[in-house]
């Protein structure tokens, strides 16, 4: 395995030398640095173009240039990374931090989302082929996977922000949206709970009655501009989620699974209560370490009271403490919502930029998680969505591939429960594929994050990228390869190594 594992890191520093050295050429000879100065008119033009041109070094040969660069970044090994300046004489090391800060937490969210939840997805769309929940997902999908990122960024922002943020001055729904949004629901429910057309039916029929109930409270009590909170919000999820994951992961019928999972819920619950104060103003090892508490439920009372299904209940009630914990930051967020509409002038949904400048609330963990989270909301949703329904076609295709074949029908046949011919059998080499995509993926969304951070304004490698080119200057433009290829290079050799882990064959 060590072998293997030199080798591909041999091959893996070669690949990025050789891009480097292109990237380079390229860069240089893709316009004049100096065509700006040409056509200036200040009397000391001269001496600002010989200026630039010696800290550019424009009078060395491309290769000497490259050889000092690459001088400078082979210092990375021993911890004194040099970039080099941009042709402002401004330290492309500092320009690179700034700008990894914001990509990175953008790109790094949408990612984690986009895994979880498309793969998720894939692997329940597979299980349960040709089903209501099959086709809506596969179509939401498809959607989603079709729509150009700058065309999609773009509608958010209209509506998810700007006319949002209009709306707020009033926060009512109509009745006619009110219909619309709980039919849409409705469908959505009863496509994702399995049985007869009668279950799907009663189930599609509460879910609009519950959602006309719940939207209209809403719009009557303005609560999107004055959001009432408490703990009813985790509370409301915590049963919302029992009966929806027990539904989708293990059987509505089963009344044990269900009375386990609400079980989960009500011991969390309590445990936020009894949090409160605690919660207030808390810091991200305290909320780190609920959520631990939570997931203890979730693994020891299946355990205990979970009977036969208790492996499929276990994991129906970490997505309740999940869904639960983000019931608590709503609940805390809403606490501070009003505070914080009238520091930033009633816009809260940001269209432009990753923060608020000189904001007054960074004393106050929520006041700032909700900054921070209204810059990234947006932004983040544009990468997730896009992110989801490509994770959703891919793992669905592979666990398809993976269920027809011979070993899991072996599998079935010695009497194995189905959880472990699903998890022990197909997901483990159903993965093998998805793994490169998860690879390329993150430095593709880097990439593909130039679009979108242009679009919302954020000063991130995007924009590292796009002015360093305009302006012919190497140095931040290599720095936004270096970290971009580095990443994509690194995670494909992550994937070769997961391979020959998952699959022993592939070492030889």
């Amino acid at each position: 395995m060590s072998k293997f594992i030199l080798k591909r890191i041999g091959i893996s520093a070669l690949v990025l030398f050789v891009a480097s050295v292109l990237m380079y050429i390229l860069v240089i000879n893709s316009g004049d640095p100096l065509a700006d100065l040409r056509e200036s008119n200040d009397p000391n033009r001269d001496n600002i173009m010989a200026q630039r041109s010696e800290r550019m070094g424009l009078h060395l040969p491309w290769y000497t240039r490259y050889l000092g660069w690459l001088k400078g970044v082979s210092g990375c090994f021993v911890g004194s990374c040099d970039f080099g300046l941009d042709r402002n004489g401004q330290s492309v090391n500092g320009l690179l931090t700034a700008a990894m800060g914001s990509t990175i937490r953008l790109v790094l969210l949408a990612t984690l989302l986009g895994i979880l939840v498309g793969i998720f997805f894939g692997v329940m769309t597979a299980i349960r082929q040709y089903s209501g929940f099959d086709y809506t997902i596969t179509a939401i999908a498809f959607i989603l996977y079709s729509l150009p990122s700058f065309v999609f960024a773009v509608l958010l922002k209209e509506y998810g922000a700007i006319r949002f943020n209009s709306w707020l001055s009033d926060a009512s729904v109509s009745i006619t949206s009110t219909i619309l949004l709980a039919l849409i629901f409705a469908a959505f429910c009863q496509a994702v709970v399995a049985g007869n057309l009668r279950n799907r039916l009663i189930t599609g029929g509460s879910a609009f009655v519950a959602a006309v109930a719940i939207i209209q409270f809403l719009s009557v009590t303005r609560w999107f501009a004055n959001p009432g909170s408490g703990p009813w919000i985790p509370a409301l999820v915590g049963v919302t989620g029992a009966v929806l994951f027990t539904a989708l992961l293990v059987n509505i019928s089963n009344r044990r699974a269900l009375v386990n999972v609400l079980a989960v819920a009500g011991a969390y619950l309590v445990v936020i209560i009894a949090l409160d104060s605690v919660l207030m103003n808390p810091s991200i090892l305290i909320l780190f370490a609920l959520v631990l508490v939570g997931l203890a439920f979730a693994i020891l009372i299946p355990q205990f009271f979970g009977g036969y299904a208790k492996g499929s209940i276990r994991v129906a009630a970490i997505w309740v403490v999940l869904s639960m914990t983000v019931g608590v930051i709503i609940d805390y967020v809403s606490r501070y919502w009003v505070a914080y509409i009238d520091i930033v002038g009633n816009r809260p949904i940001s269209t432009i930029g990753s923060e608020t400048p000189n904001f007054r609330g960074i004393n106050y963990f929520w006041l700032n998680f909700i900054d921070i989270s209204t810059h990234l909301f947006l932004p983040t949703i544009a990468l997730t969505l896009m992110s989801i329904a490509a994770y959703t076609r891919y793992t669905r295709s592979s666990m398809l591939e993976t269920l027809g074949q011979d070993y899991v029908r072996t599998a079935r046949s010695k009497g194995l429960p189905e959880r472990l011919v699903i998890t022990r059998h197909a997901f483990r080499n159903a993965m093998i594929p998805i793994t490169t995509i998860v690879a390329f993926d993150f430095a593709g969304l880097i990439g593909g994050a130039v679009i979108t951070e242009k679009v919302f304004g954020w000063k991130g490698m995007g924009n590292l990228f796009q002015v360093g080119l305009g302006h012919v200057d190497p140095n931040p433009v290599m720095a936004f390869f270096l970290v971009t290829g580095g990443i994509a290079v690194l995670m494909n050799m992550v994937a070769d190594i997961a391979y020959a882990y998952i699959d022993p064959r592939i070492r030889r």
